[in-house]
């Protein structure tokens, strides 16, 4: 069996090819014009590459689908999705947060996935294009060979002085998780009300210190290798770092954490639709989320699959936001981040 990647590295699009699990050697895929049986994916997906691969990997040996990954900010996929047209190169886009992906819900084919019935209630694809794919709190990581003395609990501890500079933060309009933590705190500084957490936002991005990273990578490594002392990303990320002996920990924001489902989604006028349809309903199986619960650190859509190793939601003070006001308002939020990041 054999997989290829294809990986965005400064904003190019690259090829690269490397085996799947207990594969050798490298083959060439052959695009579908949609007739026929192809044996055919391609996905833009903005996961890590070790989140990819067992998955990926066990879908093909199930399927023999033979797949393309498109790896990129979720941002820059979806402008990718946008920029093809009618015409798209791609036929799966699997992840981005729901916030990042619902306004864009236009360039994707309605579809319910074959599991829907045993998706959790609050995570079910109501709107018909999306479906939930997993559940992602917000976190704050810390280094722990970095942090010394200086408390972090939450939010508001993020402006002390002498973390300036040290923060690791990307772009919220390339990275949807960097969006979601734009929106966590709006809300968690606001006490609910997202209007009254700009004046937050603004004293943060100023102990930013003019650094904004392009990817959500970018902050997640750049905490675990030293670089930033502490850094705004997603669970997933921060707890595979702890768990595999990085110096650092998890802090679910003592201010609320909100925690979204990302999405998995078939492009409109997907190439290989059938092929398209096969991987949301893998991805969305109990033996799929079974996998991602207990070995990917990630939290199950299912209301049948059960977690290992991650903090009890009870444990940890969960706030939500309002959906509609943030599909309605997400343009205005980057605008005025921006207008505020350039400003400082």
């Amino acid at each position: 069996m054999k997989k290829k990647l294809l990986a965005t590295i400064l904003s190019i699009m690259t090829l690269v090819s490397f085996a799947g699990c207990g594969s050798t050697g490298s083959g060439e895929a052959e695009n579908s014009s949609g007739g026929g049986e192809s044996k055919n994916l391609i996905i833009y997906c903005p996961h890590p590459v070790e989140f990819i691969d067992p998955i990926v990997n066990e879908f093909e040996s199930q399927t023999g689908i033979q797949t393309e990954v498109v790896t990129a900010g979720s941002g820059e996929l979806l402008k990718r999705i946008e920029s093809e047209g009618d015409n798209p190169l791609g036929d799966v886009m699997w992840g981005g947060s729901l916030s990042t992906l619902q306004p864009k819900a236009d360039l994707f084919e309605e579809y319910k996935s074959a599991n829907e019935d045993a998706v959790i209630d609050d995570y079910k694809n109501q709107d018909g294009h999306i479906t939930r794919f997993s559940v992602i709190p917000s976190v704050i990581m810390v280094n722990t060979n970095l942090i010394g003395d200086i408390k972090v609990e939450g939010f508001e501890d993020l402006l002390n002085p002498e973390l300036k500079g040290k923060i690791a933060n990307a772009d919220p309009s390339k990275s949807s998780s960097a969006f979601e933590h734009l929106i966590n705190q709006l809300y968690a500084m606001g006490n609910g009300n997202p209007e009254d957490g700009w004046d937050y936002v603004t004293k943060l991005t100023n102990n930013l210190d003019g650094k904004l990273l392009s990817g959500s990578s970018a902050v997640y490594k750049g905490v675990a290798d030293g670089e930033y002392t502490v850094g705004l990303t997603f669970e997933e990320a921060a707890v595979k770092y702890a768990k595999d002996g990085a110096p650092v920990k998890v802090v679910y924001p003592k201010e609320g954490t909100i925690a979204k489902a990302d999405g998995v989604a078939i492009i409109k006028n997907a190439q290989n639709m059938d092929n398209a349809k096969k991987f949301i309903d893998f991805v969305t199986s109990k033996e799929a989320q079974t996998v991602v619960a207990t070995q990917l650190n990630r939290r199950s859509v299912r209301n049948d699959v059960e977690g290992e190793g991650l903090e009890p939601l009870e444990n940890i003070k969960m706030i939500s936001d309002d959906e509609t006001w943030v599909n309605e308002n997400k343009q205005t939020m980057l605008d005025k981040y921006k207008d505020i990041f350039t400003s400082n």
